[in-house]
C-alpha cells in the first residue's frame, strides 16, 4: 500500500501532473535539485549531527559545526543545481546556511532546552481509511509531560502564527506523538525560522487533530480517483525540477538557446506574434468602433434623426429601452422565486454547468444526458 507524507500530498495540491511525473511515472531529472533545497538540506545535516554529537557528550564546537557544513557543500555541490534567482551566487546561498548554523547556536547553547527523543525520525502512522502516512520529524523532544514537534526552516518568508495555526504537517506528526506517548499532556509544534532566527509555536486540540485527520483522508481518497492530473502553472514553476518537461514550458525551453534568426522562424513564434498582433488590432478597432457608436448616437439626437447616410451604406440608430437589474441582485431572486415567476426568467449557466459536471457533483441522471467534446481557449500573457 502506498505510504503517503506531506511532501507527496503538498506536490498534488501544489500541481497535480508534477504529482504524476514524480510519483506515478517516477520520471528521472537533468536538474537534481534547487540551490535553496540543497543548502535546506545541509543545514538539517548540520544540526542533525549537533545533537547526535550531544547524545555522546561531544559538545561541536561552532567552529567544528561550520567546518561539517563547509565540506558537505564542497562534497555534494555540483554545477546542474538549479540557481533560479540569478542575481545571487551560489557562494551567496552558501554563506546564508553558514549564518542559519550561527544563529540557531548562539541562541540555543547549550542546547539543553529538552530532551531530546528523536532526529530525523522514520516512522509511519496508520489513518482511519488503513492507508499509511510517513512520519519524519526533524527534533522530537519533551520537557517533562510537554512534547515538542520541532522542524528547521530555511525559508526566506517567515510563517505567520495563522499560517502556522493551518499546517498539516507538523499537526499531523502530533497524532503519532499523541499515539506513541501516552504521557504527552501536550504536543507543541515549533518551527525554527532560520533566516529570521524566530520560533513560531502552534498547538492543536483533540478536536482539530480529528477534523485534520479526516481532511487528509479525503485527499489520499481524492488522490487515488485522480484520473486526468491537471497542470497548475504558478511562480513555484520557475522551482520545479520538470519545467522542461512540462507541455506548459517545453516549447520556451526548445527555443530559449536558438540564435534570434532561428528564433524568428519558428513556427510556434511566428503563430503567437500572430495571434498577438491581430488580437491587439481587434482591441484596438473595437475601441475604436465603440467611440463611432457614440458619435453616431450624438449625431443623430442632434439632428434629430435615425438615419445616416454614407458612401455605400448607412446606419440605422433606434432608440429602445433596456432593463438594469437592481444592485441587490440576490433580493431580486428571491422576490421572483416567491412569485414563482425564477423558472421563466432563469437560464442555465453554462460555466456551473460544466464545472458541475467535471468535477462529478452532478446527479447522474443528469450527467449522462450530456456529451462532451475536446474545446480550445487560447489567451495571451507576457513571457516573464
Amino acid at each position: 500500500m502506498t505510504c503517503y507524507s506531506h511532501s507527496r500530498l503538498s506536490t498534488f495540491e501544489q500541481c497535480q501532473y508534477k504529482y504524476k511525473l514524480h510519483y506515478i511515472d517516477k520520471i528521472k531529472v537533468d536538474i537534481p535539485t534547487t540551490i535553496e533545497a540543497f543548502m535546506g538540506d545541509l543545514v538539517h545535516q548540520t544540526l542533525e549531527k549537533l545533537y547526535k554529537d550531544l547524545k555522546f557528550q561531544k559538545i561541536n564546537s561552532l567552529k567544528e559545526l561550520l567546518k561539517f557544513y563547509n565540506e558537505l557543500w564542497e562534497k555534494e555541490f555540483t554545477d546542474d543545481i538549479l540557481v533560479v534567482k540569478e542575481e545571487y551566487s551560489t557562494e551567496n546561498y552558501r554563506k546564508m546556511g553558514e549564518q542559519y548554523i550561527i544563529d540557531y547556536y548562539t541562541q540555543y547553547t547549550p542546547f539543553n532546552q529538552i530532551t531530546i527523543l528523536g532526529l530525523e525520525t522514520m516512522d509511519k502512522m496508520r489513518l482511519s481509511d488503513g492507508s499509511h502516512y510517513h512520519v519524519r520529524i526533524d527534533k522530537l523532544g519533551c520537557n517533562g509531560d510537554t512534547y515538542f514537534v520541532c522542524d528547521y526552516k530555511t525559508n526566506s518568508r517567515l510563517k505567520n502564527q495563522e499560517e502556522a495555526d493551518a499546517d498539516r504537517q507538523l499537526a499531523m506528526y502530533s497524532i503519532w506523538v499523541k499515539n506513541k506517548f501516552k504521557d504527552a499532556k501536550k504536543v507543541k509544534l515549533l518551527w525554527h525560522m532560520l533566516a529570521f532566527n524566530k520560533e513560531v509555536i502552534s498547538e492543536r486540540s483533540d478536536e482539530e487533530l480529528d477534523k485534520l485527520h479526516k481532511e487528509t483522508v479525503a485527499l489520499i481518497k481524492k488522490i487515488e480517483n485522480t484520473k486526468q492530473f491537471r497542470r497548475k502553472t504558478s511562480n513555484l514553476c520557475n522551482y520545479c525540477v520538470y519545467k522542461n518537461q512540462c507541455p506548459s514550458f517545453k516549447h520556451e525551453f526548445s527555443i530559449k538557446d536558438k540564435p534570434v534568426k532561428e528564433f524568428k522562424k519558428d513556427d510556434g513564434v511566428v503563430l503567437v506574434d500572430a495571434f498577438a498582433q491581430y488580437t491587439e488590432q481587434k482591441r484596438e478597432a473595437e475601441e475604436k468602433l465603440e467611440e463611432i457608436k457614440e458619435n453616431l448616437i450624438k449625431f443623430c439626437e442632434q439632428n434629430k434623426i435615425d438615419m445616416v447616410y454614407g458612401s455605400n451604406k448607412k446606419a440605422s440608430v433606434k432608440e429602445f429601452m433596456k432593463i438594469v437589474l437592481p444592485a441587490n441582485k440576490e433580493k431580486f431572486i428571491q422576490l421572483l422565486k416567491k412569485k414563482g415567476l425564477y423558472e421563466e426568467f432563469s437560464m442555465i449557466c453554462y460555466s456551473k454547468l460544466q464545472s458541475s459536471f467535471l468535477k462529478r457533483k452532478m446527479d447522474e441522471s443528469v450527467s449522462k444526458l450530456i456529451e462532451t467534446e475536446k474545446g480550445f481557449r487560447i489567451s495571451l500573457r507576457k513571457n516573464e
